[in-house]
């Protein structure tokens, strides 16, 4: 500080020369007194902003105790909607709100997602109330065209996940590939981010493997980005494919051992991909009938939880059943190997896929189960367990559910 350095320059007369020494001293005094207000005022400040996110706290999960179902009416009305297709749910604990999308090609409504709280107990579900519907919007500001009004940009909507530290969204979308001698419509999977408004912000960028093709390579039509995830605090980003691209090998048979499909890691703050991991389907439940009739195993969500594990939801169909076999899986990526070079798992299997450990298998319920695509912790039990959700998309179908269960966990 320049003026105390100039108070102490020594000078003639012995009493002049201390009484200035004490001036100087008391001025330095004064200094150091408001230098040191000013950083307890500038610290204030700083900690007044919000704190850095904490670390992830790994969710530590022994198994799952049925607890209670709740069905929503079909094509219940809200806020001029059908509500319907329910196929991810995500929990937001500041609002105590869940969020839950639908996956209507704007057919029935525009493309969208409802906002509902819902009541849970220690022995249930005891309500579901719909607060909100907010649709989603294109870069263009405007809601998603049908596929009769531009078939190239419509969207299927099927994960929906809310990332408290960003404020922000991410809905997954299948895309389409039809390919016909009367029409070609080719339109490439997206993992876009929103405002909770539903307004878009931007996408994330695909892997090239997962582009559409009119040739067999790449995703399979209504087989890509069924399920998403935050971790590490919100800075990474997982996107499941729901069944193997083309180039990966066969659909889920009843006894194939060689189905592979992917998880994408993304980094979000550039939002671009930077590693693949491999997971091995498991054969479909039940032989369809008749027999070659349609059926399939795929992934239709996952979840962080923590320590580089995700919970990853296995979802079997077969024509003539009309319950799915809905398995829940600890998937473990710690020591899996990055498989996003690879060409073609078919060919070159993975040294490292995930490894796995079967949660729960829902047929152990004894019970009718849905098309369950979506899943979320919610709050604590009063015991002090976490509760975890699903939800079942009913497909706009009025021989189907849009069934909620609720789950403690045994930790």
């Amino acid at each position: 500080m320049p003026g105390a350095g100039g108070a102490v320059a020594p000078e003639s007369g012995g009493s002049r020369i201390l009484a200035k020494k004490m001036r100087a001293s008391a001025f330095l005094i004064l200094c150091f007194l408001a230098l040191g207000a000013s950083a307890q005022k500038h610290h204030k400040k700083k900690t007044a902003h919000p704190a850095a996110p904490a670390k992830d706290v790994p969710v530590q999960i022994d198994s799952l105790k049925y607890l209670g179902e709740y069905d929503v009416p079909f094509a219940a009305p809200f806020h001029g909607t059908t509500i319907g297709g329910l196929s991810g749910i995500d929990y937001d604990p500041a609002r105590k709100l869940y969020y839950m999308i639908s996956d209507d090609r704007s057919e029935v409504n525009p493309a969208r997602f409802y906002t509902a709280a819902i009541t849970i107990g220690g022995h249930g579900i005891l309500g579901i109330r719909f607060t909100n519907v907010t649709t989603l919007l294109a870069a263009n500001g405007q809601p998603y065209p049908n596929a009769k009004t531009d078939p190239s940009h419509t969207p299927d909507p099927e994960a929906l996940r809310y990332n408290a530290r960003l404020d922000r969204m991410v809905w997954t979308s299948e895309g389409e590939r039809i390919v016909t001698p009367a029409k070609t419509v080719l339109e490439n999977p997206a993992v876009t981010l929103v405002t909770r408004a539903g307004k878009y912000i931007d996408t994330f960028a695909l892997p090239p493997q997962l582009r559409m093709h009119e040739t067999p390579e790449g995703p399979r039509q209504n087989g890509v980005f069924e399920g998403a995830a935050w971790a590490d605090g919100g800075r990474t980003l997982y996107v499941s494919v729901e069944e193997p691209l083309y180039q990966d090998g066969p659909r889920a048979g009843l006894t194939d051992t060689t189905t592979w499909t992917r998880i994408i890691k993304y980094d979000v703050s550039t939002r671009k991909p930077v590693a693949q991991y491999a997971w091995k389907l498991g054969p479909v439940a039940r032989p369809p009938q008749p027999a070659g009739a349609f059926m399939i195993n795929g992934i239709p969500d996952i979840m962080w939880l923590g320590d580089g594990r995700l919970m990853l939801i296995e979802r079997s169909f077969s024509s003539g059943h009309m319950a799915c076999t809905i398995k829940v899986y600890i998937a473990d990526l710690r020591d899996a190997s990055d498989v996003g070079p690879a060409i073609s798992m078919q060919y070159a299997p993975p040294i490292h896929p995930i490894k796995a450990r079967l949660l729960l298998n829902m047929d152990a319920l004894g019970r009718y189960v849905d098309n369950i695509e979506g899943v979320t912790f919610g709050p604590n039990l009063p015991n002090g367990h976490k509760s975890l959700l699903f939800v079942a998309d009913n497909n706009f179908n009025p021989l189907q559910k849009s069934q909620f269960f609720l789950f403690e966990v045994i930790p």
